[in-house]
Formats: C-alpha cells, structure tokens, sequence
C-alpha cells in the first residue's frame, strides 16, 4: 500500500510521510480524534440507489448498505492457514509459501473456474469464472509482498486484502496480517449457509480470528444467483464492466489523503462494521474486476476497461486478462511523467506528485457466465 521505493528524493520524501501518516494513526489511538467505542451496532444507515444503463437490455439495480456502526470484538480464537489444507476447492495467493492445496504462483497458475450445480426452477443461476495474477512491489518482490486474495469457488467468492506497509518501519509484516485475513474469510465462508453468505458477518468474524499484527484493507465479493454481494473497507475495490462500459465502481474509504480505512488486529484500527455493503444485479457476459489500490491508483477506469474489451475480443480468460492489466498497472506505476489516479489525488491535496504509484498489485478477474464452457486461457 505505502511506497517503500522512490524515484526521486522528493517523491521519497511525501510516500515516507504518507505512509507514517497511517501508521501513527494505529499506533497513536488515544491521541486519534475517531473514536469507536461509544457507538451503537444498531445505528445503521441504508440508502438505495437504482441505475439505469440506457441501451441495455439488462437494468442495473444496485442496493447499498452503510453500516456505520462499529462494536468492540473479544474472546474469539485464532485460526490459521493450517486450517486450509483440506480445501482442495480453494484457491489462495499469498506470494509466499502456501499449503500444497492452496496455490500462491501466480504467474504459473493454472485459470480459477467456479462450478455450480443448478437445483432449483425458474432462476438464472450464474457463474463466476475466475483467474488472478498479483506482482508484487519490485522491492517485496522477495518476500512476496503485503496483498493477499483468494478464489473459492464453491462459494462462489473471491477477496483481496492490502497490508499496510508502513509497519515495515517496526519489523512487521503487514502481509502476514493481509494473509491470515484472507484465510479466515475463506474458512467463515465455508460457515456460512450455502446460497446465503452474509459477507460483513464473514468480515466481522475473520476480522476477530485474526491474530497477526499489522493491518490491512479488504473487499469480499460473492455471486448467489443473480445478485452479486460485496462489502469494501478501505481503498481495495471492485468494478463491473458490461457491454464495452464500466457501469459501477466501489468507493474508497479513507479518513484522508492516501489514508484508507483498515482493519488491524487492536482496537486502533477500524472496524469491519464500517464496511460499504453492495448488491448488484448481474448478467452473463458482464465481467467483475477486483483489485488493490496497486491497480486503481494507477489506471483509470476507462483504462481497465480497455484491456477487458481487448482481452474478451481475443478470447483470452480471466486469468490472461487479470495478468494484463496487472502488467499496464505496473507499468503504468513506473511511468513518472503521465497523470494516474494516484496523481490526481494527491494533487487535489494539495501535494505537488507526478507519475504512478510503486505498490503491490493483485488483480482478481471473473466473467459472469451461465455457460457450461467458459473461456479457456
């Protein structure tokens, strides 16, 4: 998430800044002006909001759902990745080693398909067909990075999670945080009942089961039928392109400039409950694009949108398609004389930045399909 290697000492300068920006904020809580505590569970907010894509044959019907309460997590127990050896359905990347059923090659990894089994009459029941590739920070590259993802797809779900890199500067690896969390969704999820997963119920849990230190964001996204569910925190996202258009993106959650929420394993941090709730209503052919802020700091919608369009035309899969604009993203992310995301934000802050943004990039990429024989690779 924060910048470890710099350009110029300028640039060096303001990410090294932003970085203990964040992190003073975990570390500094009785000083912190958010105050958490003193709220109720039961003060949520809902607001729902109807789009209309004209020309598409398909409305697009979004329901969104604020959770603006927060409450303080005890007595829960840990869980680890050992817990996982046993999902040989599960697909989890963490750029280090990994149990022999979960799968943290990227760059080797065979395409992610979700299978379902249709039982009931008179629903569409869709698919996620999915693929991922994650490159890591050019300097993390040996260590694997701070993000972390998985595929599972019984579930139909997929998540991203970013550790927060400026407790590098303590000697902790926020990607131990970023990857626990992601192993206890993956477990939650397995919780759940089938066809009814209540994601901030699985964040809320995998949040107090995790142990490590550090802190991360997190985006969870699952399909039931014809309903895609997501819940967001922080500057991790997702977007659905349909029919060549990028139709819906994710809001960032920061409490300012290149300070995302995060959850961290104490009460400094956020809480899962701040979490943004969405429910969208998909169609086969539409595609889901699912990243850290590695990805959306450096390319624009329209640029994303770009490659999808591109790679569908070809008929390359998710996996080729996810390693695709992983690449323009990092690519993109060492080019210091074009505007990015990230760019443009800071300026509107008021920090004088040229260029992209050298991070960790997970791209998580699924076609929406109820055909039996999705793309190949």
């Amino acid at each position: 998430m924060a910048v470890c290697g710099s350009r110029t000492s300028h640039i060096g300068h303001f990410v090294g800044k932003m970085a203990a920006r964040r992190l003073h904020y975990a570390l500094a809580v009785n000083n912190s002006s958010v105050s958490y505590s003193n709220r109720s569970i039961e003060n949520v907010r809902k607001a729902n909001i109807s789009l209309r894509n004209k020309g598409q044959p398909h409305n697009f019907m979004l329901s969104q759902y604020f959770k603006t309460s927060v409450a303080k997590r005890k007595g829960h127990e840990g869980f680890g990745l050992e817990g996982f050896r046993v999902l040989s359905l599960a697909r989890f990347s963490s750029g280090t080693t990994a149990p022999s059923s979960l799968s943290s090659d990227n760059t080797k990894e065979k395409e992610q398909t979700a299978d379902t089994v249709d039982s009931s009459e008179g629903k569409i029941h869709l698919k996620l067909n999915s693929g991922s590739f994650y490159l890591p920070h050019p300097a993390k590259a040996k260590t694997g990075g701070e993000d972390a993802h998985f595929i599972y797809d019984p579930a139909q779900a997929i998540g991203v999670a970013d550790g927060v890199g400026g407790w590098a500067d303590l000697g902790i690896d926020a990607g131990e945080y970023a990857r626990e969390l992601m192993s206890n969704c993956m477990s939650v999820i397995q919780e759940e009942p089938k066809d009814s997963v209540d994601l901030i119920r699985v964040l809320e849990k995998a949040y107090m089961r995790t142990k490590a230190k550090g802190s991360s964001t997190a985006c969870i996204v699952a399909l039931t039928d014809e309903d895609l569910y997501a819940v967001n925190l922080g500057d991790s996202g997702f977007m659905l392109v349909r029919h060549g258009s990028a139709i819906f993106k994710s809001p960032v959650q920061q409490h300012g400039f290149n300070f995302p929420y995060q959850l961290e394993g104490s009460t400094a941090g956020d809480s899962p409950s701040l979490a943004q709730a969405f429910k969208i209503t998909v169609a086969p052919g539409d595609v889901l694009v699912v990243g850290t802020d590695g990805l959306f700091d450096n390319l624009y919608d329209a640029d994303i949108t770009e490659v999808v369009i591109h790679a569908v035309e070809a008929g390359f899969g998710p996996q080729m398609t996810a390693k695709k604009i992983a690449a323009l993203a990092q690519q993109r992310a060492m080019d210091t004389t074009k505007p990015s995301p990230f760019s443009d934000a800071a300026k509107e802050a008021g920090f004088e930045y040229q260029g992209g943004k050298l991070d960790d990039i997970t791209v998580v990429v699924s076609y929406v399909t109820n055909n039996a024989n999705p793309l190949a690779n």
